[in-house]
């Protein structure tokens, strides 16, 4: 054999081969919240969250946001669904749109009575209608500052799990794993054109584990040093065999 093809050889067998193996989590929410237009109301601690009109004409917005710090940077987001449980529904098939938050909020020990969907007064640094965190600092825009298209909507009818996914939510996980300062979550905007549109949504707080938020993520972390030379070598590798 030449010393080429022993090189080689050798080369195959002590360098590993470059790989592009997904990993994949499913993450909880972290913190989560309803925001009530009628008032200075919130449900940080509540075990449900809405989004939607009340039948008397009230909004409803959900705030929700995820610790993906165990993605490492430089990973790639292949894809992204968020799950929801919906427990209680006035009524129809709705839709509800996953919005980005573009500025931080806060969820305090606000915690709501009998099906919550009245709300709590809120306490010092929780998110209402007017303040990302009550009652120091206020949104921008009432109701929240968030970018106008939604990452994803979803028709919401009976009671039941929920998801959204698709290229919006890859990008925004994507956003968000590239530039952690900047991770506010997502707000849930269901029709507001008209009432009785409500959706409830149980929480992190839920009793229910498994019906909390979920965010399940799959990524290709950021290949290791010299990962390209490995993939030339695994190549190189290969084409001997084939021979």
């Amino acid at each position: 054999m030449r010393a080429g093809g022993i090189i080689g050889v050798l080369a195959c067998v002590m360098v590993p081969c470059a790989s592009s193996i997904a990993d994949t989590q499913t993450f909880v929410a972290t913190r989560d919240n309803t925001m009530y237009s009628e008032g200075t109301f919130a449900n940080g601690a509540g075990i449900y969250m809405f989004a939607g009109m009340t039948a008397q004409n009230n909004r409803r917005r959900a705030l929700l946001t995820f610790d993906l710090s165990t993605i490492p940077a430089g990973s790639t987001i292949t894809a992204a669904t968020l799950r929801l449980q919906m427990s209680r529904s006035v009524g129809g098939e709705y839709a509800v749109g996953v919005h980005r938050v573009l500025a931080d909020w806060g969820s305090a020990g606000s915690d709501a009575t009998a099906n919550e969907g009245m709300g709590a007064p809120a306490q010092t640094g929780d998110a209402t209608w007017t303040h990302r965190f009550h009652n120091t600092t206020p949104w921008a825009t009432v109701g929240g500052d968030f970018v106008g298209a939604a990452s994803a909507t979803k028709l919401v009818d009976d009671v039941g799990a929920y998801f959204w996914s698709g290229a919006g939510v890859e990008a925004d996980v994507q956003a968000w794993v590239d530039g952690a300062a900047s991770n506010f979550g997502w707000i849930l905007v269901g029709e507001e054109a008209f009432g009785g549109t409500a959706k409830r949504f149980n929480t992190r707080e839920n009793g229910a584990a498994s019906t909390r938020p979920q965010l399940t993520v799959e990524w290709i972390p950021i290949p290791a040093p010299g990962a390209a030379a490995l993939g030339i070598v695994a190549a190189a590798c290969a084409a001997r065999r084939r021979r």
